[in-house]
């Protein structure tokens, strides 16, 4: 049986056993098996970045690539209208990014890119970010401009939303992940 809605999977015919047997081994060849020094220094990576091992694994896997920035929002980093510095505790977890990966905010009005950036030693970069009313390429093509300009790769960079609508700039960019701003800020036990 092949045809719209089939999965491709072993059917339900004569001889079923025998592909299913085949059909399993076959998905665990696709699965690599990592030497245990690779493991120890994907674990040692996702500590440094300070993100779960399963949370990193997970978008190591999906994009085959290793998180090399982060692109965080204004709202993420918990910017305020009177206020452009980041409070001491996300100013902490933002200086522990130093040397393991690229910080980058985007950042929407009343703040300025350089404005904010000169206020917060933490950060790699800047720019605007999308307006709420801005378009899906015109969101792609402002966060894909500030990733471009720091010469890193999209697949490489995970976006730290604090809102639904910065949430859908990993899928618009076409950015590696996303990990909420509540769950990248948590204190880490």
């Amino acid at each position: 049986m092949s045809g719209i809605g089939h999965n491709g999977g072993p059917t339900l015919e004569p001889g079923f056993g025998f592909r299913k047997v085949a059909w399993t081994k076959a998905r665990a060849a696709l699965l690599p098996s990592l030497p245990l020094e690779v493991v120890r220094l994907r674990v040692a990576r996702a500590q440094r970045l300070g993100l779960s091992y399963r949370r990193y694994a997970s978008i190591r896997a999906a994009t085959g690539c290793d998180i090399v920035a982060f692109l965080f929002s204004d709202n993420a980093l918990d910017l305020r209208r009177a206020r452009i510095e980041v409070p001491a505790e996300v100013a902490a977890r933002l200086a522990g990014l130093q040397g393991a990966a690229t910080r980058l905010v985007a950042v929407h009005p009343p703040h300025a890119p350089g404005a904010v950036l000169a206020a917060n030693a933490g950060l790699d970069a800047a720019a605007m970010a999308p307006g709420l009313s801005a378009s899906w390429r015109e969101t792609r093509n402002r966060l894909r401009a500030l990733v471009r300009a720091q010469g890193v790769p999209f697949d490489g960079v995970v976006v730290v939303p604090a809102t639904m609508p910065e949430g859908s700039w990993c899928a618009a960019a076409g950015l590696a992940g996303a990990v909420p701003a509540e769950a990248f800020f948590a204190p880490t036990a």
